[in-house]
């Protein structure tokens, strides 16, 4: 973690990441010569939508260099839902593959509810099945979606225990606002879930001693909003017109969060940039759930990874 000018610690995400990144591989590499089992992880990808190409190109190439089997299955736009849930149940039977990924957006005859429900909850490394979010509810073991996980793990690094802690979540969708709540109150914090219809926002915002942002609204949340001292984790990764107007002009574009940060640097006590704060952890956290799933497949207890 980064201070800057005295004003709020910088949550160094990329430098997390790397350090578990390192940690999974080398738990992976045990796994391999001590059980024969390699963590084997397939991404199956529609289409040609080019920011989905870049993430399963940079997927691919961050399990190979964690020593797992990496297959990567690219289909035709125009790939029937059968098809898409013929492969599904292809890999499902694979023994070699232990994590399963459908990259979304899928196109729209294809529906992506009934495409996720396909895959064994066992190898659901994004956490998204039905199955595991009720495990998460109920505090049983299973795969848990990869930003919240990372989310999780720079809040305990930075503040070390987190019970009692007032935590404000704005954004309710399934892949974060929802696991994202569950994660937090198994730490013992008090959590809110906020949204597009609470009232009065910025007031629930300045209780929060943690403050999670994941809305997808560029800049939403402004410094005023946050309460000093808190921790904010920003998940947000929007793009949005360049500062300089030749630049924007010419279609140049930045990448900023769902949290006004210079604003909120002033006043918050730590914070995750955008880029380079809880982005590099998702796919970290990625590796780690393929990790996990190929030691439960084994009957092995996984090696703790967060540390």
């Amino acid at each position: 973690m980064t201070e800057i000018d005295g004003r709020a610690t910088i949550i160094d995400g990329k430098a997390f990441a790397g350090r578990l990144v390192e940690r999974v591989t080398a738990a992976a590499a045990r796994l391999s010569a001590d059980h024969g089992v390699r963590p084997g992880l397939a991404v199956v990808i529609v289409g040609e939508d080019p920011a989905s190409q870049i993430y399963v190109r940079n997927k691919g190439e961050r399990t190979r260099e964690a020593g797992m089997r990496s297959d990567t299955h690219r289909l035709d736009a125009a790939t029937s839902q059968a098809d898409l849930l013929a492969m599904i149940a292809a890999l499902n039977a694979d023994t070699g593959i232990h994590g399963i990924l459908v990259q979304l957006p899928l196109p729209g005859h294809i529906d992506a509810q009934a495409v996720l429900s396909a895959i064994d909850p066992d190898k659901d490394v994004d956490g998204f099945h039905v199955v595991n979010a009720g495990r998460l509810a109920v505090g049983l073991p299973g795969l848990v979606p990869c930003t919240p996980l990372g989310s999780v793990m720079l809040l305990k690094d930075a503040l070390g225990d987190l019970s009692g802690l007032n935590a404000v979540i704005v954004g309710r969708s399934n892949i974060v606002g929802k696991p994202m709540a569950q994660l937090l109150l198994s730490e013992n914090c008090t959590v809110t879930i906020a949204h597009s219809r609470s009232r009065d926002l910025a007031a629930i915002c300045r209780g929060a001693d943690i403050l999670v942002a994941a809305v997808g609204r560029p800049e939403m949340i402004r410094g005023d909003w946050i309460k000093p001292g808190a921790a904010v984790i920003d998940v947000g990764i929007n793009r949005v017109p360049s500062r300089d107007p030749v630049k924007a002009a010419e279609g140049k574009t930045r990448v900023v969060g769902d949290v006004a940060f210079d604003e909120a640097v002033a006043v918050a006590g730590r914070i995750t940039p955008v880029p380079g704060g809880v982005g590099p952890m998702t796919i970290a956290c990625l590796l780690a759930n393929t990790y996990t799933a190929a030691c439960r497949s084994a009957g092995v207890e996984p090696e703790p990874l967060a540390a």
